[in-house]
């Protein structure tokens, strides 16, 4: 019973964090509404959809707000894993699963039409218009991983929780644009990129972060002391705590960028198929 409480206990927040914690079940309590009132319309919405939000949404709890948390404040590779999931997979799930109509369904009307709403929406409108053209975008989801990996920014980071929050948060709502940009279910006739401009981007993302993740798994040099100043959770040489870390940051976006294009090929083949069945 005591080996089960103490494995409960790292379900808990190691630094609980009201911004995280209400964002995560702001989000799935806006889901659950939404899905409700859409099926009292006769809207069903399948299985695959609402998964792939609600296990992109637990994913960020789990880096964010339990002790997943503490190992990557203490472990490089752990850190890796954290942004890995922050930048990568959790908005690469939450972009597939379309969730907006849902979002927008879950909204109490009242709150909807509130003037400050309105007015912050057409405030955001513009920027978030500018974040999303294609030569940008790809260039702050790259650039992003980039600036938070030069060492004294890293160092800085870690060291302070304000910008140690400011790190991962910019990394999530990156991760959001992007995936966003790149899996938008519109069709490009309807307001989407074409299909070659997206994976196009998912290309030109792929090169800058294997070089990335190479250099940090070959480098016979220690990068990141931080961790050495405020001690390692485990004892894991420095030189293979980099390594693993460089690894996560090779391997596994890279694979992210190859899924998605099958994706959007698939999307396009569909497309094609439906065209040659009623055209």
């Amino acid at each position: 019973m005591g080996e089960f409480d103490s494995s409960l206990a790292y379900l808990l927040p190691w630094e609980f964090s009201p911004s995280w914690t209400l964002a995560c079940l702001a989000s799935a309590g806006l889901y659950v509404r939404g899905l409700l009132h859409r099926r009292r319309s006769g809207l069903h919405e399948g299985f695959w959809r609402p998964f792939a939000f609600f296990l992109g949404i637990v994913a960020i709890y789990t880096v964010s707000q339990t002790h997943f948390d503490y190992l990557a404040q203490y472990m490089f590779f752990v850190h890796r894993g954290q942004h890995l999931v922050l930048h990568h997979l959790a908005p690469f799930l939450i972009a597939l699963s379309a969730p907006l109509a849902i979002l927008t369904a879950g909204i109490p009307h009242r709150v909807r039409n509130l003037p400050t709403v309105t007015f912050a929406a057409q405030m955001l409108r513009p920027g978030y218009r500018l974040l999303q053209q294609p030569v940008i975008a790809p260039l702050l989801f790259v650039g992003l991983i980039y600036f938070w990996l030069i060492p004294q920014v890293h160092f800085d980071a870690m060291l302070s929780h304000r910008l140690y929050q400011l790190m991962n948060w910019s990394m999530l709502v990156d991760g959001l644009l992007f995936w966003w940009l790149i899996l938008d279910s519109r069709w490009p006739a309807n307001g989407g990129l074409s299909y070659g401009v997206r994976i196009t981007l998912l290309l030109a993302v792929v090169p800058p972060q294997m070089l990335l993740g190479a250099y940090l798994t070959f480098s016979h040099n220690v990068l990141f002391d931080v961790y050495a100043v405020c001690g390692r959770a485990w004892p894991l040489a420095p030189l293979t705590d980099q390594r693993l870390g460089g690894l996560i940051t090779w391997i596994p976006a890279t694979m992210m960028s190859v899924l998605a294009v099958l994706i959007i090929i698939g999307r396009l083949l569909g497309k094609r198929s439906s065209m040659y069945r009623y055209g």
